[in-house]
């Protein structure tokens, strides 16, 4: 029997189940239509990359990429078009399956474009329903983008739609890995979909596994094989509705051991597939005609810096670069320091500052990002930002942060605004009236954070907090009026911390809001930072702006990124952006490790002595070496600093043990290469450059610079770097 036979075979033995009542469409995926032969499709291709649909069904039956010959939608009788989920009043699964809908149009209109339409769309338990589905795809120089739209005139609410669907994602071989990247608190974080796949959402809630990534982290999502990858974008970077880049495989795993997926075409009669769609949660009512948010499909060469290259492509069309004060974008450190916690331990008390800015300016460290400064402490009367009487007098805190100004030390008042303390006379008589509620009207809760004494630490008295909704114009007002209380004290900017979530919230439900719900809580992080800019501009257009791990989109309002990064960490921000100001946490004592990553990475130093409730003389070696590398990203500015990050691209670095390395490229096209030993032993290590210049070495302990053949001698714990001159 051949494979188009077998594979035929196996889709009706699904479908049979189907009839039978042993199982639903819903839950095989398999495509009941014939196989697409070139008569009954219509296809788009160029140099690079060839699509194809079904002329009947509209499924999305090919894709191949080309340059490499890589069949990402591989059979044909497993393609899928799109999926609609319409609850009824009385039961709640009701899908519009692809496998029951015939397409009204499927057209070609040129080289590089085709429409598709899809009529009275048949549901599994509301019978015909009066909606349109319009989806126009386009090809042009590889890059693949669909762009769709719903009209709804039937009686439901159309919750979610997946577009575009593929039915039988593959890898380019067997043997192949597949994995998932995708930006996360400025990392690029990972995760394998073949040749084992693990579900994500608990066996309890799904029939097959499954994984699903968020647009409120990241806008795209990179499948990446060994030297060739898919790129695929959410692109609509005002963030209109949450979009999940979900994967399913069907029918399961070999085993619940190592999860592996099988090799087989089918298995137990059932074809062995991998799905992959964007899932739209839009929420069309009755009587609504809703766009969609483009996605965008193109395939690439080379690993992750490859897909992240058409991500900056498109980012350069939106991204508008904010302003900064001068002295955040040279090379300078901060200390984090906390002053209070929810359990009222008042340790720096406001007239007290003055021995930590005196230590800063002694040390050359140009900020201090104050921390639990505001009443209740840190994550305690959340959104207050008001002095608390523990640590001292309004006027104690203003004086303090005039006086850092004068010495030459920026202080940065940490603060956040999506809670609402549950435990405050305020949430009681006002702010719960502006928390986002779920479908049922039940407020949702995020459970608060432990701090210092057993009973906390155990979770027992935690504050636990209401989430706020950014997109009530009332709200927005009263976080307004929080931010000034901020700007009245003097400091040089605000780190807004947990910027880049809403706790368990996507969306309000509210009908009191000032708006038709649901609303995207996502959706107003951008007019609330735009609110809180103008105010600050109103004082002062150098007022700093820093955030927790904004997502990208987010840096055009809090350019200041402040997160945290392990060894494995991979640079994903600073790839994106070679000179936004990004910082990092040291708190080991001797902290060599981390200090060689931020050297080789150009992220800001912020120092966190007892994880920042110290002094900086509590760590004088991890002081020490940090200061050893400012002065020499100070001294090697043009190749440290002011060059192009490029990562690993440009350079390969050969040793007898494990490094890392990273590349700058300066302004005159001069290359400098970081190599980072982060091991307990001595290493030998060799770079190697494309037709090197004259080379020199130079370390953060070792300044000066040493002719060099690119050979270099790395002892334990320690970082190099070689320079065309």
């Amino acid at each position: 029997m051949d494979r188009r036979t077998f594979n035929k075979l196996a889709g009706l033995t699904a479908f049979t189940a189907v009839a039978q009542g042993t199982g639903t469409l819903a839950q095989t995926g398999s495509h009941i239509g014939g196989f697409a032969n070139g008569a009954d499709e219509v296809a788009l291709e160029d140099e690079a990359l060839l699509v194809a649909f079904d002329r009947h069904s509209g499924a999305l039956t090919r894709l191949v990429y080309k340059s490499t010959g890589w069949a990402i939608q591989q059979r044909p009788e497993l393609g899928l078009s799109f999926r609609l989920l319409a609850p009824l009043p009385d039961r709640r699964d009701n899908f519009v399956l692809p496998q029951r809908q015939h397409a009204a149009l499927v057209e070609k209109v040129s080289a590089q474009e085709v429409r598709l339409q899809w009529n009275n769309l048949v549901s599994e338990h509301g019978g015909t329903l009066d909606i349109t589905f319009n989806a126009t795809v386009t090809l042009q120089q590889g890059h693949l983008r669909f762009e769709s739209e719903l009209i709804n005139r039937s009686p439901l609410t159309v919750e979610t739609v997946d577009y575009p669907y593929l039915g039988d994602l593959k890898p380019p071989s067997r043997e192949a890995t597949l994995t998932t990247e995708h930006m996360w608190y400025g990392n690029l974080v990972g995760d394998e979909i073949y040749p084992t796949f693990s579900n994500e959402h608990g066996y309890w809630g799904v029939r097959s596994p499954l994984k699903t990534i968020d647009s409120k982290q990241s806008l795209l999502c990179l499948l990446q094989a060994p030297e060739q990858g898919l790129y695929t974008a959410m692109e609509d970077p005002t963030q209109p509705y949450l979009l999940q880049f979900t994967f399913v495989q069907r029918p399961g795993v070999l085993d619940s051991v190592d999860n592996h997926v099988p090799e087989r075409n089918a298995i137990a009669g059932i074809p062995v597939h991998l799905e992959f769609r964007t899932c739209h949660f839009l929420f069309a009512h009755p009587g609504a005609q809703r766009k969609l948010a483009p996605v965008a499909l193109e395939p690439y060469r080379g690993d992750w810096h490859s897909g992240l290259d058409a991500y900056k492509r498109w980012r350069a069309s939106w991204f508008r670069k904010p302003a900064v004060a001068p002295w955040v974008t040279e090379v300078h450190s901060w200390q984090q320091l906390q002053e209070n916690s929810p359990e009222q331990d008042y340790s720096i008390p406001y007239r007290d500052l003055k021995n930590y800015i005196d230590e800063c300016a002694a040390s050359g460290v140009r900020a201090i990002q104050l921390v639990g400064w505001n009443k209740g402490g840190q994550d305690g009367n959340d959104p207050a930002q008001e002095t608390d009487p523990g640590l001292g007098t309004w006027q104690e805190l203003h004086d303090a942060i005039a006086y850092a100004q004068r010495k030459g030390v920026k202080m940065i008042l940490f603060g956040k605004l999506n809670w609402a303390d549950m435990t405050t006379e305020w949430f009681r008589t006002e702010l719960h009236r502006y928390a986002c509620t779920d479908p049922y009207a039940i407020p949702y809760q995020q459970n608060g954070y432990s701090y210092l004494t057993p009973t906390q630490l155990a979770g027992i008295n935690n504050r636990r907090r209401e989430v706020m909704d950014f997109l009530c114009p009332a709200y927005q007002q009263i976080a307004v009026a929080q931010f000034k209380k901020i700007l009245a004290l003097g400091s040089a900017g605000w780190l807004y911390d947990e910027v880049c979530h809403h706790g368990p919230v996507e969306y309000s439900f509210s009908s009191t809001h000032g708006y038709a719900p649901p609303g995207y809580i996502y959706n107003g992080d951008m007019p609330v930072a735009a609110l809180l800019r103008a105010a600050a501009d109103a004082e002062s257009a150098e007022f700093v702006f820093a955030g927790e791990g904004p997502q990208d989109w987010l840096m055009q309002y809090y350019p200041v990124s402040y997160f945290r990064i392990s060894e494995s960490s991979r640079p994903v921000s600073r790839y994106i952006d070679p000179h936004a100001p990004l910082m990092v946490a040291v708190t080991g004592f001797d902290d060599r490790e981390m200090l060689n990553l931020i050297l080789l990475n150009r992220y800001i130093i912020s120092y966190e002595p007892y994880n920042f409730k110290g002094k900086l003389s509590n760590f004088p070696l991890t002081l020490a070496y940090g200061r050893k590398i400012d002065a020499l990203r100070t001294r090697y500015k043009e190749y440290l600093w002011d060059a192009e990050f490029r990562d690993t691209l440009g350079a390969t670095v050969s040793s007898d043990g494990t490094t890392r390395h990273s590349v700058f490229v300066t302004v005159s096209g001069k290359r400098a290469v970081v190599v980072v030993n982060n091991s307990r032993r001595s290493i030998h290590a060799t770079v190697h450059l494309p037709h090197p210049g004259k080379l020199a070495v130079v370390s953060p302990e070792r300044p000066d610079r040493v002719p060099s053949s690119g050979a270099l001698d790395l002892p334990a714990r320690s970082a190099a770097v070689l320079m065309e001159l």
